[in-house]
């Protein structure tokens, strides 16, 4: 165990040093990861207006499905790897990374099969009017044959990383993204092929991406893997899964938001003067700007999950409230800067996803920016505290946090609201349930850091 210690770094570098070197590779990679559904979306909003928005908000559930996946064995299998590592069970940590890695490839193929299969009624039951239908069809047709790679690439960066490679698993998403960027606009702009020329080019920057990972893992450092890591073992399965279910709920609970809040707007809409497809647009502009912010916080939550999680095994709690400290902090700060933004450039940020569209949609866009993320200083309180739950292998607690934003307060304040205050009434969920929430973690991570306190003393006195 000390010899374990001495070796890696996680218990004995600086936690300013190792957040700078796990968070800030982990936030690009997040980044990236929003950029892809965003850069879409701007080339879309140019050629193909209102509509193509439109479409592409009603196609973010199924990308937040991936992502929900990915989290669920990624940040499980990281997870359950480092703190393998941290008790020094060296022989037991590479079944977590094998049996993580074939459970993200098996997900991503069930996903997309479902996909094709069933996507109409998919995008139906996401809240599609009958004229972006077409366009939606279009979109998620082509995307739905990439989902095995977005799962791959983006659960295997979180595996990347806890084999020490964040540098590694930012490049493999950035390499991703740029060829899906300069591929949007070759497929888009040059040769006109709308909707389908941005699926084409975002599948084949995941398929680079996928690539990437999986020739990674032929290389793995810390530990050496063989077949035998990668054959389901149903304990390891499981163990993964418990610790990835408070990342992988926050995720669904996005996903089951989303689709409430299309269907929402879409009847709301119809019902005031905006219309059905303008509160549409808007929204899925405000969420995937926002996302894009958000990504931020989850990068830096995932940046200190190696830290937090290795420390926590080896019992040095007082590294693990300085990397989750760290992390709020400069979470805290992001929040701010972002925030002011929203509320100071709302309509400068809609013309750059169209700028030839009437009034009256950059009268709702700003007011969905100003009222909905309201709040946003607050909003990195509930993902950092989520994640350092399920870093200390606490994954009840990370699930019931990362459930009280999206399920037990927007959900509910989602379907009230507008009844009373028609489609104001859902701008207004994302800050109460923000506040709310916010609050629930703040005493939730107090209560845990005066008992990590208790555990100190005791290994202390040892």
């Amino acid at each position: 165990m000390l010899e374990n210690e001495k070796d890696n770094p996680l218990g004995s570098e600086t936690v300013s040093k190792l957040m700078v070197k796990f968070a800030v590779p982990s936030i690009i990679a997040m980044l990236v990861g929003a950029l892809y559904n965003i850069v879409d979306q701007l080339f879309i909003g140019q050629a193909v207006g209102l509509l193509g928005n439109s479409a592409t908000n009603i196609a973010f559930p199924l990308s937040t499905s991936c992502i929900s996946l990915s989290l669920l064995f990624g940040i499980g299998g990281a997870s359950c790897f480092n703190l393998s590592m941290g008790r020094g069970e060296n022989d037991k940590a590479p079944f977590f990374i094998g049996n993580a890695v074939t459970m993200l490839t098996i997900c991503g193929l069930v996903l997309a099969a479902v996909t094709m299969c069933f996507l109409t009624p998919l995008l139906k039951l996401f809240g599609s009017p009958d004229d972006v239908l077409p366009y939606a069809q279009d979109y998620v047709s082509i995307t739905s044959i990439g989902f095995p790679f977005l799962v791959l690439s983006t659960g295997g960066g979180h595996i990347i990383r806890a084999d020490g490679s964040p540098r590694f698993a930012m490049l493999s998403n950035l390499v991703g993204a740029v060829i899906n960027t300069i591929l949007d606009a070759v497929f888009v702009l040059g040769l006109d092929q709308g909707m389908k020329g941005a699926a084409l080019a975002t599948i084949i920057g995941q398929f680079i991406s996928a690539v990437m990972v999986a020739v990674y893992l032929f290389h793995f450092k810390t530990v050496k893997l063989t077949l035998a890591h990668f054959k389901i073992k149903l304990g390891y399965t499981l163990k993964i899964a418990s610790i990835g279910m408070a990342s992988f709920f926050n995720q669904i609970a996005m996903m089951v938001v989303q689709i409430v809040l299309n269907n929402s707007l879409k009847n709301y809409g119809a019902a005031s003067v905006y219309g059905e497809a303008i509160p549409l647009a808007c929204a899925g502009i405000v969420m995937k700007v926002n996302q894009v912010i958000f990504s931020v916080v989850i990068g830096l939550g995932q940046g200190s999950q190696p830290i937090e999680s290795y420390n926590y095994g080896a019992r040095k709690y007082d590294r693990v409230r300085k990397a989750y400290r760290l992390a709020m902090t400069v979470a805290a700060a992001i929040s701010i800067v972002s925030f002011i933004m929203f509320q100071v450039f709302p309509k400068e940020i809609l013309s750059l996803f169209g700028s030839d569209e009437p009034d009256i949609y950059f009268e709702f866009g700003s007011k969905f920016f100003r009222i909905f993320l309201m709040l946003t200083p607050m909003v990195c309180i509930q993902p950092i505290t989520s994640t350092f739950f399920t870093s200390i292998g606490k994954p009840i607690k990370g699930v019931f946090l990362s459930l009280t934003r999206q399920i037990i307060f927007f959900l509910p304040l989602l379907i009230v609201l507008p009844i009373f205050f028609g489609i104001d009434g859902i701008l207004f969920t994302g800050p109460i349930a923000d506040f709310i929430s916010a609050v629930i973690g703040i005493i939730m991570a107090a209560v845990e850091f005066k008992s990590m306190k208790k555990l100190q003393e005791t290994a202390a006195a040892e």
